[in-house]
């Protein structure tokens, strides 16, 4: 049979299945079946390390029209467990690709299913919850994938960040590329005493680095397992907490960690990194229906009274009961009213649950990374 049309099938714990044509490569994979609203940026989501253990599908009909270009990876290969779209486009047409969405799949081993019906799959999801699933083109019986989907281990409880997390810290030094502008009164080059800035690794998206770069900073990268010793032995003028996968709790080295470094540098943190300093601080976190993943997911500045159209990649959120005093709550979801975005009362450390390194608005979350210039 030809690749073009390969059958592959997608089962969902709750006994439904879907048949597609395989435009990745042959294999089995399980995870959970999330969706994403995003009409653009699937070679970001593809190679966004917090997708780890995730099958994640593409609401937007037709995915990849303007290929793949590899300047714009966001980690060094894709860390999702498999993809799901509508309709892979039969051309791509921009002169920065190097090569197609199919090329890139089978290059770093992405099982994928082109085909089926996602509007029904995403409103399945978005009714009854993420759901866990199995991707194959190797098992095409029915039975045999709900009873493997039922029988995968999900995302609750599990320490998926160990498995994408960089294993020896590293310097930093590619900046944002001359096609992603920053925001106007940007300090790009111009930071005196060139501040250092520590990025604890979870799983940690490329751009965010390139963002602390370009505003001439000195980066160091480091495993987010790595002692409040070991990371204030780096002599560190500031610290980043980044985003990364799965459920925050089990992470109980992160919340030490953060715990013993709130007080001494200024920290900063984005999405999984908000969970964690929210969890260092006292505060509980709970697992979300169907999660948030888009780049228009509108959030409310509570201190500015402004809303920001931002990118989110999400399924656990910083609960509201219990939140501890020492926490104020600065930003708000506008779908749902969840907590985006927190600070510290008493010591120089914020967060929030979104991605103002992304383009979403396009330059709406931007003065996040001035704010935390300001505190170096």
């Amino acid at each position: 049979m030809s690749k073009s049309t390969q059958i592959a099938k997608l089962a969902l714990e709750d006994g439904t299945v879907w048949q597609g044509i395989s435009f990745g490569v042959d294999g089995e994979v399980d995870g959970e079946v999330c969706f994403n609203t995003s009409m653009t940026g699937y070679q970001e989501i593809l190679t966004d390390p917090s997708y780890r253990g995730q099958i994640v599908t593409m609401t937007y009909p037709q995915i990849g029209n303007y290929g793949i270009a590899e300047a714009d990876n966001e980690h060094e290969r894709p860390s999702l467990s498999g993809f799901v779209i509508r309709e892979e486009s039969r051309i791509h047409s921009n002169f920065r690709a190097n090569g197609s969405l199919g090329e890139f799949l089978a290059k770093h081993g992405v099982v994928a299913i082109a085909g089926i019906d996602t509007r029904a799959l995403v409103r399945r999801i978005r009714n009854d919850g993420a759901m866990r699933g199995v991707l194959s083109t190797t098992d095409l019986d029915d039975d045999s994938l709900v009873a493997k989907a039922k029988a995968s281990p999900g995302l609750v409880g599990r320490d998926l960040v160990r498995e994408v997390m960089p294993s020896q810290p590293r310097g930093w030094d590619e900046a944002l590329d001359r096609w992603t502008m920053l925001n106007e009164g940007s300090t790009v080059g111009s930071s005196a005493g060139t501040p250092h800035v520590v990025c604890l690794d979870f799983g940690m998206k490329w751009n965010i680095a390139r963002h602390f770069v370009s505003r001439g900073n000195r980066v160091t990268v480091v495993p987010g397992n790595l002692s409040a010793d070991e990371i204030l032995a780096l002599e560190p003028d500031g610290i980043f907490l980044s985003n990364g996968p799965g459920d925050p709790e089990p992470l109980t080295y992160a919340h030490q960690t953060i715990g013993q470094l709130l007080g001494r540098k200024p920290v900063f943190g984005i999405c999984l990194g908000h969970q964690l300093l929210s969890l260092a601080c006292g505060a509980k976190t709970f697992k979300l229906k169907f999660g948030h993943r888009g780049a228009n997911q509108p959030v409310l500045d509570l201190q500015t009274g402004k809303v920001e159209i931002t990118t989110q990649n999400h399924g656990f959120a910083v609960a509201d009961e219990g939140l501890p005093d020492c926490l104020e709550v600065t930003h708000r979801n506008l779908n749902d009213d969840s907590i985006a975005g927190v600070r510290h009362r008493e010591v120089t450390a914020f967060a929030v649950q979104y991605h103002p390194e992304a383009a979403a608005g396009p330059h709406d979350s931007q003065y996040l990374f001035e704010r935390f210039q300001q505190m170096l």
